[in-house]
């Protein structure tokens, strides 16, 4: 016998969200594998607008580090 399942209205669910087609753990094999997502203050993230101008300046950081620990 298959248990009935019981639908539960979330009161923060509006209507108009149609989760029919949604898939459960879509996303859990990657999120599993691990994920990489920092979040940045508000102050810093106004400095940066992307990922690719983070990268860039944390690239420009560690040659600086490089450089400052070879002379040391």
């Amino acid at each position: 016998m298959k248990k009935a399942t019981i639908h539960q209205q979330d009161p923060d669910l509006l209507d108009e969200y149609d989760f029919s087609k949604g898939v459960r753990g879509k996303y859990a094999q990657k999120y599993r594998e691990g994920t990489n997502i920092i979040r940045l203050d508000d102050d810093v993230a106004k400095i940066f607008p992307d990922a690719k101008s983070v990268n860039a300046a944390l690239r420009a950081l560690g040659k600086i580090i490089d450089q400052y620990q070879q002379k040391a």
